[in-house]
């Protein structure tokens, strides 16, 4: 029997409830109370199995053939080679990204940024994706995005260095929605009011310079109410204060912030309560290709009955359903010159694109995972990435950052002009020593300081961001940024880019076939590249989020070992 997952949700199990009743939990390893302002007051909250952001489903993992479904035609062995990999539980958009879901994103950036016309610029898709030397396509120039016919189409003409900015932009709006509905930031209504019709956005407060990517201001500013919501400014103890606070905010029962003991003491939401989410993201290639197969629908018992081709079982890519018997199951080219079928009983409904919940979705609920318009992944682009990439959540692409402090000693980050945390190229495989970071930090605020006397315990006279006794090329920390991915100066291929090979550091993935390809290309293992900063009327995209929690989505009727509750120490006994 097949399972659909197109209507599961899961249910977020009192978030932000504290462990309180008749009696309170202690600590398994001190025997101290949780919850309790008297002892120093740690919180623990109810373990959850948090619901997911708007717009996602949960794809529940698992292990699957890499490659496994590709056919002989697409460049089989040249870069589909075969191999087995596992995939942890994630959440995937139902759906690509609309017309509507985009022009959101730009009123936001216009009512926000009203004087920044390069950041709304930047940002507005390139329509002329649309126009060719020997096609009347110049309506679509004008309407596609803008149309109300087409709201509800998959947006095109989007870069992969686009949806990157996008995916940054939902989260940030996705967790300041929940804050202010929950009560812990002050409401929309009381926003609005503060920040003004206008909506501008200011930037006052006390600044500390840092050296900062090129096109970036990095200051460390006192919180405004005016200024954008970030999730990692404000988990940083950032953005909060008169104007920005709510009325339902967290009770914080550490004694040292309250030292008269009366009167409620409360606090910014914590990572550990449960409330925020997790960051919006493309999809991985892995991710993309197992989610689109689908193939929790053909499993029993950890066996699969059946493997795929398509996103849907059968060797064809026509229905066999009575009520819909012969029509085709995505939006795609059929031949040369046939784009929709014939006039009167149209097949696929569709010339270009088709609205975002057309046709049926696969076996996890996800939509046009075939057709319709091929959608940007993650992963930067090598033949050889499925023999060399890891066997647990495959990923070619990693660019490892860390957040650049304006003041080390306070733990403030640097900001830019849009209240984003400035972030620069990761210097280390492991943790810093504080001494390290310190250091490190202090060299970036003042370039120009004498380092020939370091702080003490700073490591390295001869240079601060190093351990004693190490010199620039023994380590990573020497300022080279550390970068776990094998590309660049370790990749051969990079060496070839323009004589024998397109491919370099900016192709970047994409799946899943569009309007305008033929029938091969709807193959989950099918994979082209293109310029992260190219465009074309036939990529699109959906976004992804990271799953916490254990990975079994739907546990009930299925055998497992229970988790055991730790027992409560006694100290009277």
């Amino acid at each position: 029997m097949k399972m659909n997952f197109t209507r599961y949700a899961l249910v977020l199990l009192g978030a932000g409830s504290l462990l309180v009743g008749c009696s309170k939990p202690s600590s398994p390893k001190t025997g101290m109370r949780y919850n309790d302002k008297y002892n120093g007051g740690f919180q623990v909250f109810r373990k959850t199995h948090p619901a997911p952001g708007p717009g996602l489903i949960a794809i529940e993992g698992g292990t699957f053939v890499q490659g496994g479904s590709a056919g002989e035609d697409v460049t089989y062995e040249y870069n589909n080679t075969r191999k087995r990999k596992s995939i942890s539980t994630f959440y995937m958009d139902e759906t690509e990204v609309s017309n509507n879901d985009w022009r959101e994103y730009l009123y936001w950036l216009q009512s926000n940024f009203p004087d920044d016309r390069e950041l709304y610029y930047n940002a507005i898709p390139d329509t002329l994706v649309w126009r060719s030397a020997l096609s009347y396509n110049e309506p679509y120039v004008d309407n596609y995005l803008r149309g109300a016919a087409f709201q509800d189409y998959p947006v095109v003409g989007v870069s992969w260095s686009q949806t990157q900015d996008y995916c940054d932009w939902r989260t940030q709006r996705m967790n300041e929605n929940i804050l202010r509905e929950r009560g812990q930031l002050a409401s929309w209504k009381d926003r609005s009011a503060t920040v003004g019709s206008a909506g501008g956005v200011a930037s006052t407060g006390i600044t500390a310079p840092v050296t900062a990517p090129t096109g970036t201001t990095a200051t460390a500013t006192a919180a405004d109410p005016k200024q954008p919501f970030n999730t990692e400014i404000y988990l940083n103890g950032q953005y909060k204060g008169q104007g920005i606070d709510g009325k339902k905010m967290m009770p914080d029962l550490n004694p040292r912030n309250n030292p008269g003991g009366s009167g409620k003491v409360t606090r910014p939401v914590r990572r550990e309560d449960g409330v925020l989410k997790s960051a919006y993201r493309l999809p991985t290639e892995a991710e993309w290709e197992y989610a689109a197969l689908g193939l929790i629908g053909n499993t029993q018992f950890e066996n699969i009955d059946d493997n795929k081709i398509y996103p849907w079982n059968g060797m064809g890519v026509r229905s066999p359903r009575s009520r819909t018997r012969g029509l085709i199951m995505a939006n795609f080219k059929r031949t040369s010159g046939d784009n929709a079928g014939v006039g009167g009983y149209l097949n696929d409904k569709a010339d270009i694109t088709a609205p975002v919940r057309m046709y049926e979705p696969n076996d996890f609920g996800l939509f046009n995972m075939a057709g319709n318009v091929n959608e940007w992944v993650q992963d930067t682009y090598r033949q050889t990435s499925f023999e060399e990439s890891d066997d647990f959540n495959p990923f070619r692409g990693n660019q490892f950052t860390n957040k650049s402090y304006a003041d080390a000693e306070k733990g403030l980050y640097a900001k830019d002009k849009y209240g984003r945390p400035v972030k620069t190229a990761a210097v280390a495989q492991k943790k810093q020593t504080w001494a390290e970071l310190v250091a490190a930090q202090q060299a970036a605020a003042n370039p120009n300081a004498n380092t020939t006397n370091p702080p003490a315990n700073a490591g390295n006279p001869a240079n601060p961001a190093l351990p004693a006794g190490l010199q620039p090329q023994d380590n990573a920390l020497a300022g080279k940024p550390y970068s776990a991915d094998q590309r660049g100066a370790r990749d051969p291929e990079t060496a070839l880019y323009g004589i024998t090979t397109l491919v370099n550091d900016r192709s970047k993935v994409y799946k899943g076939g569009s309007w305008n390809d033929r029938a091969q290309w709807l193959n989950p293992a099918a994979r082209r590249f293109k310029d992260q900063d190219d465009v074309s009327a036939e990529i699109g995209f959906r976004c992804a989020m990271s799953y916490d929690g254990p990975p079994e989505i739907n546990p009930s009727g299925k055998p497992h070992f229970s988790i055991k509750n730790s027992k409560n120490f006694n100290p009277k006994k």
